[in-house]
C-alpha cells in the first residue's frame, strides 16, 4: 500500500500527543473534565506500558490499550467520519471489519509510542466553552526539551456525561481528514473497500507481534 506512509507518520506524533500525562504542566484539579479524560487516559498507559511485563510483552501492551481507549475514544464517530460516503454505502458487515481493523491499528500505534518514548509533558491551553456545551476542543502543547512545542488539539463529544475522543489535530493536522484522504485514494485505486479492510488486515495480523514503527511522513 503506497499511502501507509503518511498514516503512520500522523499516528505515530498522535500516539505522541498523548504522552506522559503525569507530568502535564497542570494539576489534574485545576483540569476541567474533557482535559481530565485526555490526562487520566494518558497517565493511565504511560503508568502501565512502562513496566517490564507489558514492556516484553507486545500483545499484552495491545490488549491493554485496547481496552483503555475503548472507554474514552468514539469509535463509531471516528469510523463514520473516515470513510465518509463510504460508510454510507457499505454493507453492515463491512462496517464492522473496518472499525475493528482500524481501531487495531490505533491501538498499535498508541502501544509503540508509549513504550518507547516518556520525555514529553502536556501544556493544557484554556478550554473555551460553556455550560451545556456537548463538543469542546481540547488544546494542548506537547514540550520535548530542545525543541519547539507541539500543538495537539482534541475534538471531543459528550455522550451521556462522558466526553469522548473523535479527532486529534496535530498542528493544524486532522487525523480524521488525513486518514480519510489516504482511504479515498486506496478506494479509487482498488475500487473497492474490501480491498482496504483485507490490507488493513494483513497488516495488523503481521505486526502484532511487533510495534508499529515509527515512519515520518
Amino acid at each position: 500500500m503506497k499511502s501507509t506512509k503518511p498514516w503512520f507518520g500522523l499516528a505515530w506524533l498522535l500516539a505522541l500527543g498523548l504522552a506522559l500525562a503525569s507530568g502535564a504542566l497542570h494539576a489534574a484539579d485545576a483540569l476541567l473534565p474533557p482535559q481530565q479524560v485526555i490526562q487520566e487516559t494518558s497517565d493511565q498507559m504511560q503508568k502501565t506500558l512502562q513496566r517490564p511485563e507489558y514492556k516484553k510483552d507486545f500483545l499484552k501492551a495491545t490488549q491493554f490499550v485496547e481496552t483503555v481507549l475503548e472507554a474514552h475514544v468514539d469509535f463509531d464517530r471516528v469510523a463514520v467520519l473516515i470513510l465518509g460516503k463510504y460508510w454510507k454505502t457499505a454493507t453492515p458487515e463491512q462496517q464492522v471489519r473496518f472499525k475493528k481493523e482500524f481501531k487495531l491499528l490505533l491501538v498499535r500505534t498508541y502501544t509503540t509510542a508509549f513504550t518507547e518514548y516518556a520525555n514529553w509533558t502536556i501544556r493544557y491551553l484554556p478550554l473555551k466553552s460553556e455550560e451545556g456545551d456537548k463538543r469542546v476542543v481540547v488544546r494542548t502543547e506537547i514540550i520535548q526539551p530542545g525543541a519547539q512545542p507541539v500543538g495537539v488539539n482534541y475534538r471531543m463529544v459528550n455522550q451521556k456525561g462522558d466526553w469522548k475522543v473523535y479527532d486529534v489535530l496535530i498542528e493544524g493536522v486532522s487525523l480524521v481528514q488525513n486518514y480519510r484522504t489516504s482511504f479515498t485514494n486506496d478506494i479509487a485505486r482498488t475500487g473497492s473497500l474490501d480491498q482496504l479492510i483485507a490490507q488493513l488486515s494483513q497488516r495488523n495480523s503481521s505486526a502484532l507481534k511487533e510495534p508499529v514503527k515509527p515512519q515520518k511522513s
